[in-house]
């Protein structure tokens, strides 16, 4: 696009039309639409909708649904991010991770995956209307890398009996490497044979598309022709190789020889319009009420919204750095929440963003988000007229599409950075990691805890710098609050007032920008055992916020300084006579309170 999509001005008032384009983006870009645009834009949506109709099929069997819900989940989103969203190149729909969480959640349920869509989008929804897209900010980029890259091992892993063609395989991770390995001897060499050469394929194209670069100005004609030819080829790989896989099972089943695993039979047409179910029904005719679905949920309906937003608005932001315009995080979350809701009356299950199928929307040139409506269609005549050909879609190919989509999600050149740059971070990261396997909510968790724990202990244990000049000057390293307090009035007890002599003591405070009653308090304590001891206590460099609330504090013999240098001259104690190590000035009267 010519301009950046920007979500317009805050509004002065709450009827003018600079609100409306702010809830409805669409007002700033469909004006000054053009037909070059709609021309890349019907191009990028056709590329994308031949990718998400496999990549469709083959999350919903990571969900544990059966393959049309897939398609139900992916097609809502195209017409709604058109309206709402501020990214030209997201597009919504299922993704691995959404699915991997839907099935830990929903068991496998129908009913209750829509239902689960219709609560996600309705939390999804509120966090916009009340501004809390800030939230996300509390998740650390080690809990969310631990959290992919479990998820990619525990997906990818669970692929692996499609692969094989082995049947009676639970769900639970560890139950499911133990039985997948105990299993072998029952793999179908049909599906091994077929998953493993559409495995092959689709790796070689991978690379044949990361080979060809991006630069090919100065290349002939009918080498440019070439280029094009198999970045086409490589783009749309999942759709050529299930058509692929298809063919080939058909034609072994033509002539009634069954060797391979196929999806079967499919609910043909449209999904239904109508209200989310509030209730469900177990295989034995028991109805299981809406209270206790919502408490079986339990956690994961906490994690689940959470973590859509987080997938999509960090896809986002990184197609917008990219591509240089800005996207507006809590629009973004409106976006994802009404596309659940509005997908919850489709049968759809919680979708979000997807980086594989947004990165092919940019490279293909989308230029506004109407491309969604494009790839959009592509789904619904998929489900109106290719539901019956979806019969014969070989297990081991969807598994294979699966595997290579969740490859590059297993990022273990992090560990390296983070041993490198900051090896407590490794902590969250683990933990994360290692709790997902077990649950993936738990392991989400479990990480956002530990980043909790070490966010309260920075706070709490402040670096302070101890240098000793004829006095001791301390250098906080960081602001002032309540959680340091008790840790400062340590280090100054142990190192000034509890050595013999006393020592007076020069706090630098320009870094300390707030601070609060429990300081305050505890300061008023620290300068009554100064003054016991007749030893000083020095406050340098205070900001006017921060000298404001001191003096309103009227501290009994708070004293203050604009500078270290300045504080440095108070010392007449018996150490007076060592040289202090500072830069020379002339002594500057020192601030002392009224008391």
């Amino acid at each position: 696009m010519d301009q950046p999509l920007l979500r317009g001005e805050s509004a002065r008032g709450c009827c003018s039309y600079s609100t409306l384009k702010a809830w409805l983006p669409i007002l700033s870009w469909l004006p000054k639409y053009k037909l070059k645009w709609l021309q890349m834009d019907v191009l990028a949506g056709l590329t994308v909708g031949l990718t998400t109709v496999p990549q469709a099929l083959a999350y919903a069997e990571v969900a544990g649904l059966p393959v049309q819900y897939g398609l139900y989940s992916a097609f809502m989103g195209g017409f709604i991010y058109t309206l709402l969203g501020t990214s030209k190149d997201v597009t919504l729909g299922p993704t691995a991770i959404m699915s991997l969480l839907c099935s830990s959640v929903v068991g496998g349920h129908p009913q209750r995956a829509v239902l689960l869509s219709l609560l996600c989008g309705l939390i999804q929804a509120v966090m916009a209307l009340l501004r809390l897209g800030f939230l996300l900010d509390f998740i650390s980029y080690p809990v969310i890398k631990g959290f992919t890259c479990a998820a990619a091992v525990t997906i990818g892993f669970g692929q692996v009996k499609n692969i094989l063609g082995l049947q009676g395989v639970p769900q639970e991770f560890f139950l499911e490497v133990y039985y997948t390995f105990h299993k072998i001897p029952e793999a179908r060499i049909g599906d091994v044979v077929l998953g493993l050469l559409c495995l092959f394929l689709l790796i070689m194209l991978v690379l044949m598309k990361a080979s060809l670069g991006s630069d090919d100005s100065d290349a002939s004609t009918s080498s440019s022709v070439a280029r094009k030819l198999v970045w086409t080829v490589a783009t749309m790989r999942n759709a050529l190789v299930v058509v692929a896989a298809s063919l080939i099972a058909f034609s072994w089943d033509a002539y009634g020889h069954h060797v391979f695993t196929i999806t079967g039979q499919t609910m043909k047409g449209l999904p239904p319009f109508k209200p989310p179910p509030t209730s469900d029904t177990t295989a034995n005719g028991t109805v299981v009420p809406f209270r206790e679905i919502v408490e079986d949920f339990g956690g994961g309906l906490a994690v689940i919204p959470f973590m859509g937003v987080l997938e999509s608005i960090a896809i986002a932001t990184a197609f917008a750095s990219q591509n240089d315009y800005r996207i507006d995080a809590n629009q973004e979350l409106l976006a994802i929440g009404v596309t659940n809701i509005m997908g919850s009356f489709v049968s759809a299950y919680p979708v979000t963003g997807s980086f594989g199928r947004t990165a092919v929307n940019s490279q293909t040139g989308v230029c506004t988000p109407a491309g969604g409506i494009v790839t959009s269609v592509i789904v619904l005549l998929s489900l109106a007229f290719l539901m019956p050909a979806f019969y014969y879609i070989p297990k081991a190919c969807l598994a294979a599409v699966i595997i290579c989509a969740v490859a590059p999600m297993v990022d273990y050149q992090v560990v390296a950075k983070m041993w490198r740059i900051r090896k407590l971070d490794l902590l969250p990261f683990v933990v994360t990691f290692l709790m997902s396997f077990w649950q993936v909510q738990y392991g989400i968790m479990g990480g956002v805890a530990v980043s909790g724990a070490l966010l309260l202990y920075n706070a709490a244990r402040p670096q302070i710098k101890v240098s000793d000049h004829n006095v001791l000057l301390m250098e906080l390293s960081s602001g002032l609050s309540f959680p340091a307090m008790e840790y400062l009035s340590h280090i100054i007890h142990t190192q000034a007032l509890q050595v013999s002599p006393p020592r007076s003591v020069v706090l630098d405070c320009h870094h300390v920008s707030i601070i609060d009653y429990t300081v305050i308090n505890e300061l008023s304590d620290l300068l009554r055992q100064f003054k016991l001891r007749r030893v000083q206590l020095v406050f340098s460099g205070l900001r006017p916020s921060v000298l404001k609330v001191l003096l309103a504090a009227d501290l009994d013999g708070f004293r203050h300084t604009d500078s270290v240098e300045e504080a440095m001259q108070i010392d007449k104690g018996p150490r007076a006579g060592i040289e202090p190590r500072l830069l020379r000035h002339g002594p500057t009267p020192v601030h002392e309170s009224p008391a």
